[in-house]
């Protein structure tokens, strides 16, 4: 049911491990195929923004074959003590009717003088469920996570288990 989850945690976790040294993300789409087969796609353009609205054009049509996939780019959360960088996420599922869900992935950069550090995950918004369990959704996001074996070991050395 939040296979969709899974796929944004595999593709999280790929985000996280390319910004933790220091890099902007390039934005991409890790998708599933039909057959089970799994893919990231990456989205190059002169300016970051045109390869953002790109990305997010491919993953509101999808690709034949597509199950599910989720749009990674690197971006900003906004909060009462400032901004924070944050890779955000929105993952959807080419069903009838389609389910998405867009959470965001804050993170110090490794610029900064304290070190890289990943903070707690945060959920943005869903649709397509009728009473979403973002418990649920959070176990098979961290799932997906773990199953990308050297991000997950970057994501797991660098996590700070701190909301913000």
């Amino acid at each position: 049911m939040y296979e969709i989850a899974k796929t944004a945690g595999y593709s999280g976790a790929h985000g996280i491990w390319s910004v933790s040294d220091a890099d902007l993300l390039v934005p991409l789409i890790g998708y599933v195929d039909a057959d089970g087969s799994v893919g990231l796609e990456r989205f190059l353009a002169d300016d970051v923004g045109d390869a953002a609205r790109i990305a997010a054009e491919r993953l509101e049509t999808g690709r034949p074959g597509w199950l599910h996939a989720a749009l990674v780019v690197d971006s900003f959360l906004r909060s009462p003590t400032g901004r924070t960088d944050a890779l955000v996420i929105t993952a959807v599922e080419y069903s009838s009717p389609r389910r998405s869900v867009r959470m965001a992935i804050p993170f110090r950069p490794h610029t900064a003088a304290e070190g890289f550090a990943v903070y707690r995950l945060k959920f943005l918004g869903t649709s397509g469920f009728d009473e979403p369990d973002y418990d649920a959704i959070a176990d098979a996001f961290f799932v997906g996570v773990d199953s990308h074996e050297q991000a997950a070991a970057v994501w797991n050395a660098h996590r700070i288990d701190e909301s913000v």
